[in-house]
């Protein structure tokens, strides 16, 4: 019998993105899969019925788990939801592995095998798998269009009848996805533009934008692409000489994470009191505490002289393109999984194995585990 990929709405009322589309709809019935689509689901990425294709549409996600070997969600589902899906069931989607040990457990308990996307495995097989990269490009674009339609100053440079003004400084920290994403459209908008990142070797990255790399002398260079966490030491050596480039920019964006853990403060309250008036700051961890002092996430705040902007879930104000991402995303990490129309998993695959957070009552991640005390 063919496997059954489900789509239910999502669990957060305010997420507009879906996890299928049109072409992945045609790639998985040419790989011999069947989808059960909850109706409702892609409303928010304006996909209607009629646009879909050959799907099977259901009245709830009652309906959905009942039919479905597989789910496909953006964000995990509720715990009222996870306890009525079926034993074996297959979970994909973000489950923000680190954030609750009870929703693990219950993983567990109910004998789920649960893949992470955001624990893909970060090496080159699996770029086209890598859910974080494809939204977080979108979140970095958007931090510098909330920024520039905040700010009371032009970013490109402009000459007018009487003199020329100048453009807007911009300073971006971290130069992951997000940040090199932000680099590239602030510069798009005619600003001058430095960046910062613990790693160095993003200097060259940084530069080949167009953009100025601010050098600390501080390394932070981790495993698997990720920074590792700083010490009390090299904290104090990169506010120092960081200070300065935040005290001469107009407008600031912040997108440093560590994954499994409270997003780093690397603007200090002295740091945002030093700022220009009326600058800006953009930070787009707010929903993992802030990189930036004074940050509230899912607010705009006035902290000194600067405007506060601590934006949550980005990738779901533009849904249309960041859906198509995410499902193929999720597509390029099943596909391989499909024979013939039925799911075949090989935990000898490093992808495989390097996603699954839970599988036939156990956790499967060491770092997670770890992290989460299990």
């Amino acid at each position: 019998m063919a496997v059954v990929i489900g789509i239910p709405t999502s669990a957060d009322p305010a997420e507009r993105r879906t996890t299928i589309v049109p072409d992945v709809v045609k790639k998985l019935r040419a790989a011999g899969a069947e989808i059960v689509v909850q109706r409702g689901a892609t409303d928010g990425a304006y996909l209607d019925e009629s646009s879909l294709g050959e799907v099977s549409w259901v009245d709830s996600t009652d309906d959905v788990l009942a039919a479905a070997d597989v789910v496909w969600v953006i964000g995990p589902p509720e715990d009222a939801t996870l306890a009525k899906l079926r034993p074996g069931t297959v979970l994909m989607g973000m489950l923000q592995p680190y954030s609750s040990a009870e929703r693990v457990k219950l993983f567990c308990d109910r004998q789920i095998t649960a893949f992470a996307m955001e624990l893909v495995p970060r090496i080159s097989r699996a770029q086209s798998m890598d859910i974080l990269s494809s939204q977080g490009a979108a979140s970095g674009y958007q931090c510098v269009l909330i920024a520039a339609a905040r700010a009371p100053k032009f970013f490109p440079m402009l000459t007018y009848a009487a003199g020329t003004i100048r453009p807007s400084r911009v300073l971006v920290i971290g130069a992951g996805v997000a940040g090199l994403q932000a680099i590239a459209t602030a510069k798009r908008l005619g600003a001058i533009v430095e960046a910062y990142d613990v790693r160095p070797d993003t200097k060259e990255q940084i530069e080949s934008l167009g953009a100025k790399f601010v050098d600390t002398g501080v390394s932070a260079a981790g495993a698997g692409g990720y920074a590792r966490e700083l010490t009390d030491e090299e904290k104090a050596a990169q506010a120092e000489k960081l200070g300065k480039a935040v005290a001469a920019c107009d407008v600031l964006i912040t997108t440093a994470a560590v994954p499994g853990k409270k997003a780093p403060l690397i603007i200090t309250d002295t740091m945002v009191a030093a700022m220009k008036p009326g600058a800006i700051v953009v930070d787009m961890a707010a929903e993992t505490g802030g990189n930036v002092a004074g940050t509230v996430a899912g607010k705009e705040t006035r902290v000194g002289p600067a405007h506060v902007v601590g934006p949550i879930n980005l990738p779901s104000r533009m849904p249309v393109h960041t859906s198509e991402m995410f499902s193929k995303n999720l597509y390029n990490f099943l596909a391989p999984m499909l024979s013939e129309g039925l799911l075949k998993l090989d935990w000898d695959d490093e992808v495989i194995a390097g996603t699954a957070l839970t599988h036939a009552g156990e956790v499967k991640h060491p770092v997670v585990k770890q992290v989460l005390g299990l």
